[in-house]
């Protein structure tokens, strides 16, 4: 059974090896090798992991399956920059290679979005990669130019993208009258 919860330091380990995988899992008409390898050559460590997902919202999608110690597995992770400057930004959505392809990165975008919209941030941003740019698309947002990261000497193209939040249905412009 598969379910979404709040991310956890006991899961930190496993969202390294989830995104190590699932980088490297690109196919290289999408991604050359150079660039999966530029982006993620090995796992970082779960301490990297927790710090980057515990100053956010994040959210884990489990699978009640157990792994080999008898643990529920996490196969898909999303997280949401809280802070100031970056409010609102979606700063990751990985979903593990055995698990692609059913639906598992909608739910972690939907639940973000709800929680988004329950936390007042009035727009959600993404460098989306190639990949995921068709889920954002087909979720409302729009593009607003190509992205460039340089990553250990290798320039990465994705896409910025952007989408303004509504609230019960309405745009946040419908909701100033003008009097």
């Amino acid at each position: 059974m598969l379910r979404i919860i709040p991310y956890s330091k006991c899961y930190a380990l496993q969202v390294s090896q989830l995104f190590h995988l699932a980088i490297n899992a690109i196919d290289d008409d999408v991604y050359s090798t150079a660039e999966q390898q530029a982006w993620s050559f090995a796992p970082r460590s779960s301490y990297h992991w927790h710090k980057r997902l515990s100053r956010s919202k994040a959210w884990l999608m489990i699978d009640d399956s157990r792994d080999v110690q008898g643990n529920p597995l996490c196969c898909g992770v999303v997280n949401l920059e809280t802070h100031f400057h970056s409010r609102g930004y979606i700063d990751s959505l990985y979903v593990h290679p055995e698990y692609q392809h059913r639906g598992i990165a909608a739910a972690l975008f939907s639940q973000l979005e709800t929680w988004a919209i329950s936390a007042n941030i009035s727009n959600l941003s993404v460098d989306a990669s190639k990949l995921s740019k068709p889920l954002f698309l087909a979720h409302g947002f729009r593009l607003n130019h190509r992205s460039y990261q340089e990553k250990r000497g290798q320039i990465v193209m994705g896409y910025l993208m952007s989408k303004a939040l509504t609230t019960n249905g309405q745009g946040l412009d419908d909701e100033c009258e003008v009097v």
